[in-house]
């Protein structure tokens, strides 16, 4: 979404569909700390402690040559008082070798401090993952195509409260002009408003980029804690897969648990992506899949390198550690210690994102 904006649709993000519903993670206390360590105050009840690289998990065997594109790209929207240090990286790491795994190991390791991040003493937190969702829709209405994805109205600023999505969804907002595409499946829509940005497939077969412009001010409710509380699943399955196979299979209320969110998204049409693109996050820049994700400004400047020590939502036991930049956030994104990936588009991306729950640490880099 444009940096105008101050925040993107994450604030409805795949995991907020959960994070009402998940215990706090276990507590672990900070490890591989060297002698001496000096914890760097990162936010109330926050901590940074410096690690050393070679005591990030899995650092040895990382791709750090297919971090440096996407660092390059956050380098063009830094806040340079965020980062008054990074420019000179910038500089940097432009003159590079492409694809050269060494120098831009070299490069980091001598430009950067890696620090563990906690809270209140804990040091593991909660992974998440979000995507770009690919649907069928048209720029007018009709047949199928029944359900509007509508602009953010005119003079509508961040603050002001418009009604509900039960509301909206019944015409309170009809008649002003607002309606962009109409989509064929209304629980493609919903989740849609979750994921904040998606790929429109229109019938002649051409692709309209949409991204989040701004949402009605309503609280969040996460339908799976209203799919829980019905009894209709368990808390351990919950996911966005489960979800979206309950509200396909009970289509007759399908429509009134979806209301239960009162939250509502509008959006904007994004020009000038490529096909291989993701969607521009909070920072600006097109999110890289599985490189991209999304923090906590408050605590993690938008532009900074982490490295992520979680597992594959996929394969739990699998290790997914890598050097990751902090492009976006979201509401449901809250604590140093809390992050949600942007897998990218597609069947794949989209499995990865809704079965995405996993404890992780987050190891930030800040420049020496």
């Amino acid at each position: 979404m444009p940096p105008a904006q101050g925040r993107r649709a994450s604030a409805l993000a795949a995991a907020a569909l959960l994070l009402p519903l998940l215990a706090s993670c276990a507590p672990q206390t900070t490890a591989g700390q060297p002698p001496g360590a000096v914890s760097v105050p990162a936010g109330p009840g926050a901590a940074l402690t410096p690690v050393r690289f070679d005591q990030l998990p899995g650092w040895a065997s990382e791709r750090p040559a297919e971090a440096i594109p996407p660092f390059l790209a956050g380098c063009a929207r830094l806040d340079a008082a965020a980062h008054p240090r990074l420019p000179a990286l910038c500089s940097q790491a432009r003159a590079l070798p492409p694809g050269d795994d060494a120098a831009a190991r070299a490069f980091f390791e001598q430009g950067f401090q890696p620090h563990l991040a906690s809270a209140d003493g804990t040091a593991q937190g909660l992974v998440t993952g979000y995507y770009e969702p690919e649907f069928r829709a048209s720029r007018t209405r009709g047949g199928e195509y029944q359900t509007p994805l509508l602009r953010r109205p005119r003079g509508h600023v961040a603050g002001q409260m418009l009604p509900t999505r039960a509301q909206i969804t019944r015409g309170a907002l009809a008649r002003r002009g607002l309606e962009m595409l109409w989509v064929a499946d209304p629980v493609d829509a919903f989740f849609l408003h979750i994921q904040g940005s998606g790929r429109a497939r229109l019938p002649d077969g051409s692709v309209v980029r949409v991204g989040y412009d701004g949402k009605n001010e309503q609280p969040y409710v996460p339908i799976g804690r209203v799919l829980v509380d019905r009894g209709e699943m368990k808390l351990d399955q919950v996911s966005m897969q489960t979800i979206r196979t309950w509200l396909k299979a009970h289509p007759g209320e399908a429509e009134a648990v979806m209301d239960q969110n009162p939250s509502f998204v509008f959006f904007r049409e994004v020009a000038g992506l490529a096909p291989d693109q993701g969607p521009p996050g909070t920072q600006g820049v097109p999110l890289t899949p599985a490189r991209s994700v999304a923090v906590d400004r408050s605590h993690i400047p938008l532009g900074t390198p982490l490295w992520l020590d979680s597992n594959d939502p996929l394969a739990p036991a699998t290790p997914l550690r890598r050097l990751m930049m902090a492009q976006d956030t979201g509401g449901a994104i809250r604590g140093p210690t809390r992050a949600d990936v942007f897998f990218g588009w597609g069947t794949e991306a989209e499995e990865r994102a809704g079965r995405m729950r996993q404890p992780g640490s987050l190891y930030v880099l800040l420049p020496r």
